[in-house]
């Protein structure tokens, strides 16, 4: 990203806009993986919580299906795709939380690989809830069932070339040699950047 102040700064005001109408807004940060969905994510609660809003992020990981589940599926190799993904109990959490509800998630732990069951707690006076994941705005069911539920939505677009540099350097900060990672990043991790480009829905806002 560019010039991530000026982005903060452009979403954090669209959000303070939103608050004025609703009771709750849910905000989407879309995009491939090694995006900068995280960051941004981070970066936006931290900008409202020194402007005195209270916020949540949520992260899509902790729908990661377990590596048991996926090893008798057959999607071990997979593991990053739509079908690896509880997609819809993902999708029932977030209708719950555009119902203002208050809401217990899980969280993925990518040093050990594994989701932590209810590790996160939404309140239901939580006003502002920030949602970061691959498959936000993603046209194929069940994932296209959340469109209608965010308030506003982010894409971060980044060319495939740094995308690839930066899916590399993820596995070789989890010390996999260079070959492993580019095998990694090449076999599972690059098909799935693909695919949500060429599936992506039309956000709001898109960040280069």
């Amino acid at each position: 990203m560019l010039d991530i102040t000026s982005q903060i700064n452009l979403l954090a005001q669209n959000v303070h806009d939103l608050r004025e109408q609703k009771s709750r807004v849910l905000v989407a940060i879309a995009g491939a993986p090694g995006s900068g969905k995280s960051t941004l994510a981070a970066e936006l609660g931290r900008r409202l919580r020194e402007q005195r809003c209270p916020n949540q992020v949520v992260p899509m990981d902790g729908f990661h299906l377990d590596n048991a589940v996926l090893d008798a599926r057959g999607l071990r190799a997979r593991k990053g795709a739509p079908e690896t993904f509880d997609a819809a109990g993902f999708l029932h959490a977030i209708k719950r939380l555009a119902a203002g509800e208050e809401v217990v998630m899980p969280v993925f732990d990518r040093p050990r690989d594994l989701a932590i069951a209810g590790a996160l707690v939404v309140p239901a006076d939580c006003s502002i809830v920030i949602v970061e994941g691959n498959y936000l705005m993603f046209d194929e069911p069940p994932w296209d069932g959340l469109a209608p539920l965010w308030d506003m939505t982010v894409r971060l677009d980044v060319p495939m070339p740094e995308l690839r540099a930066r899916l590399i350097q993820r596995w070789l900060s989890l010390n996999l040699s260079r070959a492993a990672a580019t095998r990694r990043a090449e076999s599972n991790d690059i098909p799935n950047a693909q695919r949500i480009i060429d599936k992506a829905i039309t956000c709001h806002l898109t960040l280069s």
